[in-house]
């Protein structure tokens, strides 16, 4: 039996942390990393491909075609692949791995490129679209109009990168990352595949415990408890707002929610495994409460929280003049790594104490 192709996409910059979860779930064998991209092949995917946390989406792939370039004769190229896609294995895989039948009531497609081309992500999704709603005797919603497909469509994906063009089936009925637990959200919160990435950067561990001391909506914790290990977890907050909408979202999880300032935490010295969260730096979100008047008590608490052999994973936009700050207060960096997120260009720092 030859092996499903699969790609997952996820936050520029994880891909590496995306991969080792599919390894870890013991989902299929990886392939090849690509921007945003984890290919790998599964001999019987079955619904463990919709708990990938780190990705944004998981799709079939249907065909791979070479030698779209930037004119506009590539788009012919592209409705002509769709011929070699092998419509029926793919929906039947796609009804096992998500647990239903198709009942789709139309098709549409979702087209992004890197570099520039003769065409719009709308002729790519036109020329492609069409002639696969034709193959599959539904209706092809397209998106050149900007109106939202209806709720049940065969959801397809095209990528360009260099001459290479990707053509795949969405597995889920909506994308991975528009996670159900997310009831309530409010400026800042944390894209959830990477929160679930900072948590597995972190290494949690049985019995750890881990400490989310500016916990916005709750993203990094309901990821945490969602992770799979036993972790005691601890989030706070210093917005009362923010606190009930991260209790709403974390419904039915054994987080500890919590009212607290992030410079002057309810949590005795040395008691922390691990810290992961995404501090108010200013950008979306202004710091509150103590660290509104005195921005380096992060980093004392922080310090002080932490056991000697613990580690704190944090989400900054500007980590060169941060990371001063927390050397300052015995931290050292043991790793950096940079992310692309809506315009932006944080990293992801992964922080020890200094023995």
């Amino acid at each position: 039996m030859t092996a499903t192709r699969l790609v997952a996409r996820t936050v520029r910059g994880i891909e590496r942390v995306l991969a080792g979860e599919v390894r870890d779930r013991g989902l299929g064998t990886v392939e090849q990393l690509d921007h945003r991209e984890v290919w790998f092949r599964c001999p019987d995917p079955g619904p463990g491909v919709l708990d990938l946390r780190c990705a944004d989406d998981v799709f079939l792939v249907g065909t791979v075609v070479h030698g779209v370039g930037r004119a506009r004769s590539g788009l012919r190229l592209l409705a002509d692949a769709v011929k070699s896609v092998p419509v029926p294995e793919l929906l039947a895989t796609r009804a096992r791995c998500a647990g239903r039948p198709a009942g789709a009531v139309a098709v549409d497609v979702s087209a992004s490129f890197l570099g520039r081309r003769n065409f719009t992500r709308y002729d790519v999704e036109d020329a492609v679209g069409e002639p696969l709603a034709t193959a599959l005797g539904l209706p092809y919603h397209s998106r050149r109009a900007g109106v939202a497909p209806p709720a049940d469509t065969l959801a397809w994906r095209v990528t360009l990168t260099g001459d290479r063009a990707l053509l795949a089936l969405r597995i889920g009925r909506r994308p991975l990352h528009r996670r159900r637990y997310r009831r309530v959200s409010l400026p800042g919160a944390l894209h959830p595949p990477l929160a679930a990435a900072m948590v597995r950067l972190a290494g949690p561990f049985d019995g750890a415990r881990l400490l989310d001391p500016c916990c916005g909506v709750g993203t990094v914790a309901v990821e945490a408890a969602r992770s799979g290990t036993a972790l005691s977890i601890v989030a706070g907050d210093v917005n009362p707002a923010a606190v009930a909408a991260a209790a709403a979202n974390g419904v039915g999880t054994a987080v500890a929610w919590t009212l607290a300032d992030a410079g002057r935490l309810p949590v005795a010295s040395g008691s922390v495994d691990l810290v992961v969260t995404n501090p108010p730096w200013g950008r979306q979100v202004s710091p509150a409460g103590t660290l509104a008047r005195r921005p380096p008590r992060f980093w004392t608490e922080l310090r002080r929280v932490l056991r000697p052999d613990g580690r704190a994973v944090l989400l900054v936009p500007d980590a060169a003049a941060l990371l001063a700050g927390a050397a300052t207060h015995g931290l050292t960096p043991v790793a950096r790594r940079a992310v692309s997120l809506s315009g932006a260009h944080p990293e992801v720092v992964t922080l020890e104490p200094v023995p």
